[in-house]
C-alpha cells in the first residue's frame, strides 16, 4: 500500500466496536507550503461491500429490494423504507463471490456470472468502505428460493420486480434515493444494457 508522506497518524482511539468499528484518529497533515496541521476525525469501518443491479434484457425488467434503513428514518425518511439494488458486505469473500451470495440470500436468484462496473467510496469523509458495483442478468430458471435475507442477520427484505423504465422513473419521483441504486440504473441506461 502506498503511503502519503504528508500524512502522519499520531493516535488511533477505539470509540466503539459494538456493531462495527468506530475510531477517533488524530493525524498530522503537512500542507504544500510545509506547514503541519493536526486534525482529528472519527472513522467508521464496517468492511467493504458489493452491490448488483439484476436485469432481464428479454423482459426489460430489474429486480430491486425494499427494506427498513434506520439511519434514513432518523434523518427524515418518514417510513425508513428504502428501495435498493441487492447489496451486502464482503465478509471473507472477494467482491464477486460476495455479490453472488448476497443475490441468492436477498432475492432468491442464483447467478453464475456477474460483470463488475466500478468500485467507489460512497462516503469518503467518514466511512472506510469501498463498494464494488456489478450488473448481472437473471431469468426465472435461476430462482432457487424466495429470498428476503437471512433470519440470523435480522433481515426483512422485500423482493421487487419493475420494468426498467418504471425503476428509472422512480429516481426522478424520489421513490429511489439510494446512491448505489441510482448509479447502477444510470449505468444501465447509458450502456443500453436493458
Amino acid at each position: 500500500m502506498r503511503k502519503n508522506p504528508e500524512i502522519k497518524i499520531t493516535e488511533t482511539k477505539l470509540l466503539s466496536d459494538n456493531w462495527y468499528v468506530l475510531n477517533k484518529v488524530t493525524f498530522d497533515y503537512t500542507k504544500s507550503e510545509g506547514k503541519t496541521e493536526s486534525h482529528i476525525r472519527e472513522v467508521y469501518d464496517r468492511g467493504n461491500g458489493a452491490a448488483i443491479l439484476l436485469y432481464n434484457s428479454a423482459k426489460k425488467t430489474v429486480v430491486l429490494t425494499r427494506q427498513f434503513r434506520l439511519p434514513t428514518y432518523l434523518n427524515g425518511n418518514k417510513t425508513g423504507m428504502m428501495i435498493e439494488v441487492c447489496a451486502g458486505l464482503l465478509d471473507k469473500d472477494n467482491a464477486e463471490q460476495a455479490v453472488i451470495r448476497e443475490t441468492e440470500e436477498e432475492t432468491g436468484y442464483r447467478l453464475s456470472k456477474v460483470q463488475k462496473v466500478i468500485e467507489t467510496y460512497m462516503s469518503p469523509g467518514s466511512v472506510t468502505e469501498i463498494l464494488y458495483l456489478f450488473v448481472g442478468e437473471y431469468d426465472e430458471t435461476m430462482k432457487v428460493n424466495e429470498g428476503g435475507g437471512l433470519d440470523a442477520e435480522q433481515e426483512n427484505i422485500e423482493v421487487l420486480e419493475y420494468t426498467f423504465d418504471e425503476a428509472y422513473a422512480m429516481i426522478k419521483s424520489g421513490e429511489i434515493t439510494d446512491a448505489k441504486t441510482i448509479m447502477l440504473l444510470q449505468h444501465a441506461k447509458i450502456k443500453g444494457i436493458i
